[in-house]
Parts: structure tokens; sequence; C-alpha cells
């Protein structure tokens, strides 16, 4: 017969702690509200900012890849273009019925990065009301102390697919005009932030006036191709855009990005599988464009980065193409070396690092070198950001290739200075006691 009990015990209700006013015996605890859009930064990064506390306070860390929420500030780069009649027409589009997407080429509602919104953070509206200086200028910086960046190197977003606008005169004066906002308003308030010209790939000789106008400022640290578009790399009309970016010394970035109209996706049915294959895609094609072409061997000092493919595809490619260049050598006669090692000598961004198997990431960073070859990324503000504890916390990495990825790759491949810039991580989080 089993023990009696009181006729109330399967109805008892535990107690639930108080947390609502201060403990004589510790700090307040403040319960945070759901994290959205508009949460301040520094509550969103957290936990970062105590991963850097714990972990690599002491490291350089520079963020090749994070992004302005350009379309925020839209009205502000259509006021910069530099043609009366397209000024005109964006700012009539602007303030009428396009908004935010004036002029540009994006579909919105087929974007999905939020997740029906489960995804809070995406897209960052957070206030900043009696903050000084541009308010993109103060969120990055709540972000770079929060996540412990020495630098951070800003792309645009809205923008990422206008290689595939119909109209290739409207990239030239949208990226005219986002080239003066990034560098007239945004870069000369914080020497952290560092930019990248973008450049109307479409129309190559404005390329090459905006590779000569930016070669001597000191906030462009390169020069950014968007990989979504279909322009073959190799094409001659670009040989003296390459010969300028060359002999400037900076890097040539392509910035890999999603296009559900372009047809090879059409027949994706779910933004995973378009965003899975897309951001691989683009960059797989002009790499295999730039080395089967020879294009290093034309250009040898010219410093080329591939941005926000992960690197999952790296390996495949090296292997896949020499495969194909041992069978086919006549059809890349340029070619003094494997494809593969010319693929060693370039650069990637870590993001988003594919994690699932430890064993194939580790066997991929070390098909190309990533101690010399990898730089880190966060690509903050958007939904699948990493961390730099994301490169601290890979178990099989040597602490000085941790160093190298982090930071100092970048500084050799940027020509930055490898000094302290950003506060102490203790500091950061002192700021704000019981909140962060």
């Amino acid at each position: 017969m089993p023990p009696s009990r009181p006729a109330d015990a399967g109805r008892r209700e535990e107690s639930v702690p108080d947390f609502s006013s201060p403990r004589s015996d510790g700090p307040r605890i403040r319960e945070l509200a759901e994290i959205g859009g508009r949460t301040d930064t520094r509550d969103v990064l957290a936990h970062a900012t105590k991963q850097a506390e714990r972990e690599y306070d002491d490291y350089f860390i520079v963020d090749i890849d994070a992004h302005v929420s350009e379309d925020h500030f839209w009205g502000e780069v259509l006021e910069l273009i530099d043609n009366d009649v397209w000024r005109q027409i964006g700012m009539d589009q602007f303030g009428k019925f396009a908004g935010n997407n004036a002029l540009l080429n994006i579909q919105p509602g087929m974007s999905q990065q939020s997740v029906g919104g489960r995804i809070g953070h995406q897209g960052r509206k957070e206030p900043l009301d009696g903050v000084s200086g541009h308010p993109f200028v103060a969120a990055a910086r709540r972000g770079m102390d929060a996540m412990g960046l020495d630098y951070q190197v800003v792309f645009p977003s809205a923008m990422l697919l206008l290689g595939m606008h119909p109209q290739d005169e409207i990239e030239v004066v949208l990226g005219r005009a986002f080239n003066r906002w990034l560098t007239e308003v945004v870069l000369p308030q914080d020497d952290r932030l560092k930019g990248m010209v973008y450049l109307p790939y479409n129309t190559p000789e404005v390329c090459e006036e905006l590779v000569e106008k930016y070669a001597d400022d000191d906030g462009i640290i390169g020069y950014t191709v968007c990989s979504t578009r279909n322009n073959p790399v190799h094409s001659d009309v670009y040989t003296r855009l390459y010969k300028l970016i060359e002999d400037s010394g900076k890097p040539l970035a392509f910035h890999s990005g999603y296009h559900w109209g372009d047809p090879s996706f059409a027949q994706l049915n779910r933004f995973l599988s378009m965003h899975a294959l897309s951001f691989t895609h683009y960059n797989q094609i002009h790499v295999t464009n730039w080395i089967i072409n020879a294009m290093p061997e034309r250009f040898p000092r010219l410093k080329m980065v591939w941005v926000e493919s992960g690197l999952a595809w790296i390996p495949f490619l090296m292997q896949r193409l020499d495969h194909e260049v041992l069978m086919r050598p006549s059809e890349a006669p340029g070619l003094t070396r494997l494809p593969s090692e010319y693929m060693k000598d370039m650069w990637y961004t870590s993001q988003p690092m594919e994690r699932t198997s430890m064993e194939l990431l580790e066997a991929g960073m070390k098909a190309f070198n990533a101690e010399t070859q990898l730089l880190y990324s966060s690509d903050w503000p958007h939904w699948d950001w990493d961390a730099p504890s994301t490169i601290t916390r890979l178990p099989f990495l040597s602490e000085q290739a941790k160093r190298n990825i982090l930071g100092l790759n970048a500084a050799r491949v940027f020509n930055l200075p490898a000094d302290r810039r950003k506060p102490a991580a203790k500091s950061v989080l002192h700021e704000r006691p019981g909140v962060s």
C-alpha cells in the first residue's frame, strides 16, 4: 500500500523568486524585454561582451564584413545623387510610394531573413535620441565596443543586388552617392570604422574613376564588387580597372549575396535553400573565371578577398578545378600552377562559418591555409552574424592562428596598424551594470 500524502500535494505550486526589487546581497536584476529591432545593441550583444572579457580582450580584432542598413538613411543617400534627373526621380519615389526602396531593385516581400519575425534583431532601428553624431555611427560604435572590435569594415546592404538592376545608370548614380555618404558623413566621425568603395561594376569606366578618386582616402581600405551579377570578371573591359586597383595597394573584394529572381534559383521554394546556394554560387563562378583565365598571372600583386560565402565551398572548388585542369590543361594555357595553389594566395572571410562538423571544418581550413588567409567577419547586424568567439572556440586552432584570423591577417591585407583601439570589455560592461 503506497504511503499517504497530503490532499493538495498534486496542486502544490513552486515558489517564484521576486526579481523586481534590489537585493541587499547582490546587484539589481532587470528582466529584459523581448529582443527586437529597437533593442539597444548593447543588450543584444551582452553575451558577446562577456565572452570578450573572458576570452579575447587582449586580441587585436578587425571585423571585415559588417553592414550599413543604408535604407534607414536612404533619403540622405538620395540627396547626394549627382545627376539632377535621377535625384529628382529618387526623391519623388522616396516621398510617395517606394520609400526606403526608391530606385532599388530589391523585393522586400521575398527576403524572409527574420524567419517570420522570430529573429528579432534583424533590421536594427534602435532609438538613439540624445546620442551625439550620426545615428549609424552611434549604433556602430556600440556594436564595436560590445563585440570587442578594434576596427570594423562596413558594406551596404540593400544595394547588394544592384548588379542585377536592369538600368546600369542607376547602379552608377547610387554607387557614387553611397560612396559620398560613406566618406563624407559616416567615416569621418569614427576612425575605427573603415569602408570599401562600392564599384558599379556594370560600368567599368566609372569604376576606374572611383578607384582613382578614393585611392588616397585613409578611410577607404579597399574596393567592393557585389558578386550578385552575371559579368565575366575576366573580360578585357576590366583590364585597366584591375591595374589601377593593383597599383593602389588596396584589395578588391567580391561580396556575395542572393537574388531569387535569378533563373538558376527559380525552382527553389524556400529561402533556406536559396540562401544556402546563392552566397556560394556567385563567388564560385567568379573565382573559377578569375583563375581559369589566368588573372592571377596577369595581376600578381592584386589582393583578392572573397566575402560572405562561408568556407565549405573553398576546398570543394580547389579539388574540382585541379581535377578539371589536369584533364584539360589546353583550356587553361595561362596557368603555371594548379588552381588550388592560386586559391591559397587569396583571402576569405569567415562568416557564415559552417560548424556542423569540426572534422570537415578543420580539413577545409587546412586546405586553404586559414592561418594566414582567413579574415574574421561578423556580418552584424544580420540574422546569422558571428561573434569573435566563433574563432576563439575552434579547438584545433593554435593561439597564433586565432590571433591572425581575428585581426593580424586583416592588418596585413588592408594596411592597418595593429594597435589597440577598443575600450576594455570590463569598462563596457561597467557602463551598464545590471543591464548588459
